[in-house]
């Protein structure tokens, strides 16, 4: 018994060894642009952009196949972001931003299909078959992936309401 206990853990010592140099050697270095694009990014992996997800867009926008504009949830804010990020001059007036988008549930619309539980990229739709559904607020960033598959039309993207956890104060006037 002492044997087999012995000789397994010098095999895993040995393939542990084994293991840590090839990963020194055979590392891959990652493209510093994409990684901090893809940090600024939500993540949500919505695909709103039209791509896979928020690592693909990071790289086309780090190659520039991309706007640093072409995510819808991320507005305004993270199109500059990007912008400044990567030098890229980017013209601001152009890029539609809304501000934060909450999604909402009419209850008396919603039949609980769960078409919308399935499409949401961030889990932010709670609720069980044939039972209202509802949206967490922290959760859900106005992706607008819930609405098309919802059949009645009982989802609605709304601006995210003030309370006294996201209020913020607005700049003073200048004199």
């Amino acid at each position: 018994m002492l044997a087999a206990v012995l000789s397994l853990t010098v095999l895993g010592a040995a393939l542990g060894l084994v293991l840590g140099v090839a990963g020194k050697f055979l590392a891959v270095e990652a493209n510093v642009a994409v990684a901090e694009v893809e940090k600024l990014l939500p993540g949500t992996n919505c695909g709103q952009c039209g791509f896979p997800g928020c690592a693909g867009a990071a790289v086309a926008i780090a190659a520039g196949e991309a706007s640093p504009a072409c995510c819808p949830p991320g507005g305004k804010a993270v199109a500059m972001a990007i912008a400044e990020r990567l030098g890229v001059a980017l013209d601001a007036a152009s890029i539609d931003d809304d501000g934060p988008q909450l999604a909402l549930v009419a209850e008396d619309l919603c039949i609980g299909c769960c078409r919308c539980l399935k499409s949401c990229p961030t889990d932010a739709i709670v609720g069980a078959p044939r039972q209202i559904h509802n949206v967490l607020r922290d959760a859900c960033t106005g992706c607008a992936a819930c609405l098309e598959p919802c059949p009645t039309e009982a989802i609605r993207l709304v601006p995210m309401p003030v309370t006294l956890p996201h209020w913020v104060m607005p700049r003073p006037l200048a004199a």
